[in-house]
């Protein structure tokens, strides 16, 4: 019975771990999915624009 103790918690996280790339592999895509690079588009714009900014703090 040892055995099957020590097999039971790898198999629980398989199991959640292959849940969890599934759910995130269906989610790809749809009707989200202009949004959501939009979303990423205008964070990487703002990131952008603040890198190129000049700093005005004297320094």
């Amino acid at each position: 019975m040892d055995y099957v103790s020590a097999l039971v918690p790898p198999v629980v996280m398989a199991v959640f771990f292959i849940g969890l790339v599934v759910t995130i592999i269906k989610s790809q895509g749809g009707p989200n999915k202009a949004k959501e690079d939009a979303a990423v588009d205008a964070a990487l714009a703002r990131a952008e624009s603040a890198r190129q900014a000049p700093r005005t703090d004297g320094v």
